[in-house]
């Protein structure tokens, strides 16, 4: 396995795994002023590296009960606390805890960052493109668009963490956002058919070729 690094701040550190690659796995770092938070990490010498050019790592947290990852091997590794799926304020954090899903088998936990408008979601939006319709950037996990997350709209973010695909970093990210669980819904046949016919993949690469 191995991993790249998303383009993005030098504070909020993205990398993806390459397996399963349709998944694209994401993990994230994100500095603060009390240290680094590691967010549903996958581990990898290239991450530890990267690690260790940023302030002290000071806590993991896991936001998806399924999100095992490699998150208490690294809190283990650091000798920091592991949160899992908190519910509640985490001691030294700077985050708000959003109560995504609290169901028996799906427990999901966000977090919101005032002071950086930083919005990281474990699963239920994502970039991925089994997330998305043709011209979204940001889409609701398949599982999900039934009941879409309606706790995570009117967060004026200008940065989108998720777990899988790359992160956002636009001044409109939380209106992609709000406009992706709005329309859940409706556009499911669309995104049903573009699973089918493989238009998102293409029209990826189509914006990948011209940026070429």
């Amino acid at each position: 396995m191995n991993v790249h690094f998303a383009n993005a701040p030098d504070d909020l550190v993205t990398w993806l795994a390459s397996t399963p690659g349709f998944m694209q796995r994401a993990s994230h770092a994100i500095a603060t002023a009390e240290g680094t938070w590691l967010i549903d990490p996958v581990d990898h010498p290239d991450v530890r590296a990267r690690l260790a050019e940023m302030p002290a790592v000071v806590g993991v947290l896991q936001l998806l009960d399924r999100h095992n990852r490699d998150c208490a091997s690294l809190a283990a590794h650091y000798g920091v606390p592991l949160h899992v799926t908190p519910t509640g304020p985490i001691d030294g954090a700077p985050f708000e805890v959003i109560t995504v899903k609290a169901a028996r088998h799906w427990r999901e936990s966000a977090l919101w960052w005032p002071g950086h408008a930083c919005l990281v979601v474990a699963e239920v939006l994502g970039t991925a493109p089994y997330f998305r319709v043709p011209g979204q950037r940001v889409g609701v996990h398949p599982m999900a668009r039934i009941s879409p997350p309606r706790m995570l709209r009117g967060y004026a973010a200008s940065a989108l963490l998720m777990g899988h695909g790359d992160p956002v970093h636009d001044a409109a990210a939380g209106a992609m956002a709000d406009a992706a669980i709005a329309h859940a819904r409706t556009s499911s046949p669309r995104w049903a058919l573009s699973l089918v016919t493989g238009s998102v993949r293409r029209h990826d690469r189509r914006d990948a070729d011209r940026l070429t």
